[in-house]
């Protein structure tokens, strides 16, 4: 898989976009970051994933997932060998890390508003 290829299919999701992260590319969905390239080479991806998907990717393809060093890894941050991965495992995990953006979205304002006044 390519840079292009792994961008392509991020970008394949619903609502998802391409910014910039630590000079280097993010792909957003629901408000937050699921996805990067090119950190810290550009033979490597990450994808955000909550634990237990991160551990089944990674016990299942250990040749193509690890998690990333230190905190980040232990919160779900799972790294991409882009040379060793197939389209159909890397769009799995990106639409798992698209999934979670989804649960983790920022509460919508008026959501907060509407509960602000029911405590007055």
């Amino acid at each position: 898989m390519t840079p292009d290829d792994f961008r392509s299919l991020a970008l394949d999701l619903k609502g998802a976009t391409e910014s910039a992260h630590m000079n280097h590319p993010d792909f957003r969905a629901h408000g937050r970051i699921f996805a990067t390239l090119g950190y810290p080479d550009t033979s490597t991806g990450m994808v955000k994933l909550p634990l237990p998907d991160q551990k089944r990717l990674i016990d299942l393809h250990p040749q193509v997932f690890y998690p990333a060093t230190g905190a980040w890894g232990l919160q779900g941050s799972t790294m991409v060998r882009l040379e060793a991965a197939k389209t159909d495992v890397i769009a799995q995990a990106l639409e798992l890390a698209w999934q979670n953006s989804a649960e983790g979205a920022p509460v919508k304002k008026a959501k907060k508003a509407a509960k602000s006044t029911r405590r007055s």
